[in-house]
């Protein structure tokens, strides 16, 4: 069924029962709120900001924006783009575009003027809602923007050229809109994540969303009485469907803004927090300070903490091991998975396979998985080849791009691009991005590998490796290391620690600097390409 009739359901169960928390510990405002509908009241003292809502109000919060869109002419396959940052309008306006039968398409919030309106042209967009913090990018290109099309603002002070969320939907009925809408029709639209280009227009249909919803909740056994922490941004895949196992469950969660260790722990600690997704630079930032003792276990209640799940890029099995140290009574999962299938869990490593830690895991609920060469076909156990996907969660199509769509799906199977490998127990291991792996003096070279080695070293918190182009061996490798605060590496130092290598994986470059991520965790590597592909590196920086 459509994910919208969970949310009915729930409205209809648990009516008053609170659904979803938005908390912001760095923001201080006198709006602490109950949320009866569209009103404010005041705190009686002066507290970080903090705002919830029930089903029944999330339900018919959903409801008032469907019929706006209606009223307004939106039908079946027309597209409703979101860009915002996570807030409690941000989930009952993206399912008040599902009821409505149009398509939700999220933006990622780092978009600058320029990718909005690629974005919205790409996808054919008939409507855009942002957020305050967006005013200055959609003003940009406002006069292209707004021809043909509809910009809804949601925040006080609605600009000139947009109309305001909060005048349009006040008087519009909370009634569910009859509109009969199924799993072949289709639901959303989102783009990968544009780490090399521009990004590509995903197209699934409502058979998608339902299948990771119920898959999420399947695999971390969501019940009643968990409390999801959510703090990854909701336009991405991972973030939204892993809080679905929760709409699923019929349970709370908590969408966190900001990612500071001590901002993670406390929110854990006061809001009863069971379930907690991190990325992997969260999680080294919380052992980090641990380590350091500047955040004390002891001074929050996390005894009902269950579940520490990781997703979006390789975890070191050194991060787990440290993590388990301090924390020996969570469960730890983690979760593979792309845009084109939905987001996270067709390879789920599975609450029950700890030993496994270093493997992406099995395929997950209603999945298959297979390992092909270049000829597409299955390798031998063992063997290193292209990770392909098959489910109710692959993706329609990239839109409006037959070419790219027929690049990657291939008699039902999605062709992730990832190359991996399987063991004698049937795990899957990702052992890197077939477009990073390095060919050096005729050797294929998984960059993965030897940023899992080099992340044991006790002074480096992050590591990226890439190709440089050489003339001898064609591609050479270049570790680009980021040292721990307050702590200083050599060139030699990292020498030496390599030595524990085969040689022709140990970097010929090591350069010493910051790694970029994006919103999801992902290391931006076509960035470093850019900025370190220069014949020439100064090799033997020291960091001070």
């Amino acid at each position: 069924m459509p994910v919208m009739e969970y949310l009915e359901r729930n409205a209809k169960l648990y009516p008053n029962e609170v659904a979803l928390v938005e908390l912001n510990p760095e923001e201080k405002d006198t709006r602490r709120t109950t949320w009866k509908e569209y009103e404010l009241i005041q705190p009686t003292s002066f507290e970080p900001y903090r705002r919830e809502i029930t089903w029944s109000v999330f339900n018919e919060k959903a409801n008032r924006f469907a019929n706006m869109l209606i009223n307004r002419g939106v039908k079946k396959g027309d597209k409703v783009a979101i860009i915002m940052y996570n807030c409690l309008e941000w989930l009952p306006i993206y399912f008040g575009v599902l009821k409505t039968g149009a398509i939700a398409v999220p933006f990622n919030f780092r978009y600058d003027a320029d990718e909005i309106l690629y974005c919205a042209e790409l996808a054919e967009v008939d409507i855009i809602v942002f957020g305050p913090a967006f005013i200055g990018r959609i003003e940009a290109n406002a006069e292209r923007l707004s021809k043909g099309r509809l910009l809804i603002y949601v925040g006080d002070n609605c600009p000139s050229f947009a109309e305001s969320y909060m005048e349009l939907v006040a008087d519009c009925s909370s009634q569910t809109p009859e509109i009969e809408i199924t799993e072949e029709d289709y639901g959303a639209i989102y783009f990968s994540s544009g780490t090399t280009g521009f990004p590509k227009a995903i197209l699934h249909k409502h058979l998608s969303l339902t299948q990771a919803a119920e898959m999420e909740q399947k695999h971390h056994e969501t019940g009643r009485e968990d409390n999801f922490l959510c703090i990854p941004p909701l336009y991405h895949t991972g973030a939204k469907f892993h809080w679905m196992g929760s709409l699923v469950a019929g349970s709370k969660a908590v969408l966190l803004k900001g990612t500071k260790p001590e901002h993670i722990l406390d929110a854990v600690s006061k809001e009863h927090c069971t379930i907690v997704w991190l990325l992997v630079p969260w999680a080294q930032d919380i052992l980090d300070e641990i380590d350091r003792g500047t955040l004390k276990i002891e001074d929050y209640e996390l005894s009902q903490w269950r579940l520490m799940h990781i997703g979006a890029q390789p975890v070191p099995p050194s991060l787990i091991k440290r993590w388990k140290s301090y924390f020996p009574n969570h469960a730890y999962d983690t979760n593979y998975g792309l845009s084109e299938s939905t987001g996270p869990g067709c390879v789920h490593l599975g609450m029950e396979n700890e030993r496994k830690v270093g493997a992406i895991g099995v395929p997950g609920y209603r999945w298959e998985c297979k390992i092909v060469d270049e000829n597409g076909t299955e390798v031998a156990q063992g063997d290193v080849g292209e990770l392909c996907v098959k489910g109710p969660g692959v993706m329609t199509c990239y839109y409006n791009d037959e070419k790219a769509t027929a690049d990657v799906l291939k008699d039902g199977w999605l062709y992730t691009g990832d190359m991996a490998m399987l063991d004698d127990d049937g795990f899957i291991f990702l052992v890197d991005r077939k477009k990073d792996v390095i060919v050096s003096g005729g050797e294929n070279i998984y960059p993965v590998q030897i940023e899992d080695f080099l992340r044991k070293h006790d002074k480096i918190k992050d590591v990226a490796v890439i190709g440089l182009s050489d003339k001898r061996l064609g591609e050479k490798t270049a570790a680009i290391i980021e040292i721990k605060d307050g702590m200083t590496c050599t060139r030699e130092e990292i020498d030496e620690f390599c030595m524990g290598m085969p040689r022709y994986k140990r970097p010929k470059e090591v350069i010493f600097a910051d790694i970029p991520r994006n919103a999801t965790g992902k290391i931006e590597k076509p960035k470093l390409r850019k900025i370190y592909g220069a014949d020439s590196l100064i090799a033997d920086q020291n960091m001070g």
